[in-house]
């Protein structure tokens, strides 16, 4: 019978902590060389980096930051935990460590995150790594998703009985074998209680629809600032079978980075580091080793 302590062999990283005013925000940083800067999503944290980190420690520099409410960060309640928040605090986390000529590798909400930072300050950023994710409104919500925004019973779900990070462990992978209990345990361990829940449920709600929603002009913002990074080399990591971050969201991509790699793995979902983490590695290596940063850097 599996522990909750089971997962810890698989992230094998000693634990940093960085202070951002009266919160204190975790990340991994393992390895030397050229900075890849891993952005997780939700429900995830640093824990989904492991295999990237483990994989490109020899040549890089791996830094994996939790989101403040996520993963080991702190998880103040009646934090603003908005989208806008998270870049600033992304932001003050890339001065504070004085990050440079940064390759970014973002999923889910860690793309328009990492990249509002980019946008911010785009002389640290070089290269650009995006998988299964999106840097604008979106034209609807899926209903799944739509369910765990509805007024008190959303919360309840999502908070109460931890309905969103259980229900992405089948959902958000095409191989649910690889969930195995230890990495099961995982990517459930900070989300233990009511109070840790709070930005799974805020990022769900954060997602904007009515220009009156708080991140809806900024992530309008970000998708037309996207055209002034597109000269750098991007590449493009794609779990073909993802029912949210649909090949319409590749597509999407495309157009704003028309010179990107584009890597669509036919088999894999949402989660695309759990179903195919020993693809996705050699192909970031694979990036990184064709555009050297004598070529890439500004």
């Amino acid at each position: 019978m599996s522990t909750r302590d089971d997962w810890r062999p698989l992230y094998p990283f000693t634990s940093r902590f960085l202070s951002l005013g009266d919160v204190r925000m975790h990340y991994l940083d393992v390895g030397e060389g050229d900075v890849v800067l891993a952005v997780h999503g939700n429900p995830t944290w640093s824990f989904y980096w492991r295999k990237l980190a483990e994989g490109l420690r020899e040549n890089c520099r791996v830094v994996a930051p939790d989101h403040v409410g996520c993963g080991l960060s702190d998880k103040p309640a009646g934090y603003p935990y908005r989208f806008t928040r998270h870049v600033e605090n992304l932001c003050r986390f890339v001065k504070q460590l004085d990050l440079r000529n940064i390759t970014l590798v973002g999923h889910d909400w860690g793309g328009p995150i990492g990249l509002g930072a980019a946008l911010s300050m785009p002389d640290r950023f070089a290269r650009f790594v995006l998988l299964n994710t999106g840097a604008w409104v979106p034209d609807s919500i899926p209903l799944r998703i739509r369910l765990c925004r509805v007024p008190l019973l959303g919360q309840m779900a999502v908070q109460g009985l931890n309905l969103f990070c259980r229900a992405a462990l089948r959902m958000a992978v095409a191989h649910r074998e690889r969930i195995t209990p230890a990495v099961r345990a995982g990517l459930l361990a900070p989300h233990d209680r009511w109070q840790h829940r709070a930005a799974v449920y805020r990022f769900v709600k954060d997602i904007p629809l009515r220009p009156k929603d708080p991140s809806f002009e900024p992530l309008e913002r970000i998708e037309l600032g996207l055209p002034t990074l597109a000269d750098r080399p991007v590449a493009l990591i794609w779990g073909m079978r993802d029912w949210c971050f649909t090949p319409a969201c590749l597509d999407r991509l495309c157009d704003l980075f028309p010179h990107a790699r584009v890597h669509r793995l036919e088999d894999a979902g949402h989660w695309v580091m759990e179903d195919a983490a020993e693809r996705v590695v050699p192909l970031v290596e694979r990036f990184l080793a064709d555009h050297p940063l004598t070529l890439a850097s500004r």
